[in-house]
């Protein structure tokens, strides 16, 4: 069985972003990370791999600095590392062309992919790649399990939780999962070193980046927060009742 893991790298979440001539300096950005929601994915996508034998392949779209994910990955113990190279903004809807050409080259069967990225939060990359290649798709899931020829998803909804039955090709975009993503012992970073990315163009997977109507205007951050207001004292209790109530709305 190819299970299929698609990765993202984004800022880390202790990265100061910066906004210059309307867009992100991400020259400003020391540090970048494997989503977090990815990683849930990725810890599932390696147990899957162990207890049906498969084949686990990595793939992620971007400019160079996204191998050193890949090679993350590898001293994990993912089998396959691909790298959709692409210098550049690319939206959602062509994210997903590319990853979907990927899939069918490299035959995945059961994908597996963050709910959300941190960065863009759009939350649209499984349910668009399920689309384009004809895949069932069940969200904010948290586990996955092959048994009897069939992958069982667990996932939490509003009346507890839910098991969903499935078969290939099927795509399972993760929320929180059971367990956090192992740490690589120091024989698979050393081997991952070693690990061979086989990096692709879109013009290699025969995809199309002109099918979006999506145009990146300006980015800005957000708005600065209001200072806190500070009270002591008994004297402020009946002063800080009426702005809960009033202003805040929380009694």
């Amino acid at each position: 069985m190819n299970i299929i893991v698609l990765l993202k790298q984004v800022p880390d979440t202790t990265a100061k972003i910066s906004i210059s001539s309307g867009f992100m300096d991400e020259s400003t950005i020391t540090k970048w990370s494997m989503s977090p929601y990815d990683e849930f994915a990725l810890e599932s996508a390696l147990q899957l791999k162990q207890n049906c034998n498969g084949n686990l392949i990595a793939i992620t779209c971007g400019p160079d600095r996204c191998s050193k994910m890949l090679t993350d990955a590898a001293a994990v113990g993912t089998d396959k590392l691909i790298h959709i190279h692409h210098e550049g903004y690319l939206d959602s809807i062509q994210t997903q062309t590319l990853l979907a050409a990927a899939i069918k080259k490299f035959e995945g069967e059961v994908i597996m992919c963050g709910k959300q990225a941190a960065d863009t939060n759009s939350g649209s990359t499984g349910p668009g790649v399920a689309e384009l290649i004809g895949a069932s798709c069940i969200t904010h899931v948290s586990e996955v399990k092959y048994e009897n020829e069939e992958l069982i998803a667990t996932r939490l909804n509003s009346l507890g939780f839910e098991i969903i039955s499935t078969s290939p090709p099927s795509i399972f975009a993760f929320d929180k999962g059971v367990k956090e993503l192992r740490r690589p012992n120091v024989r698979g970073i050393m081997m991952a070193k070693k690990k061979e990315i086989t990096r692709l163009t879109p013009e290699d997977l025969g995809a199309s980046l002109t099918n979006s109507n999506i145009n990146l205007i300006s980015q800005m951050p957000p708005s600065e927060k209001a200072p806190g207001q500070k009270y002591e004292g008994t004297d402020s209790i009946h002063e800080i009742v009426s702005k809960l109530r009033d202003e805040a709305n929380v009694i």
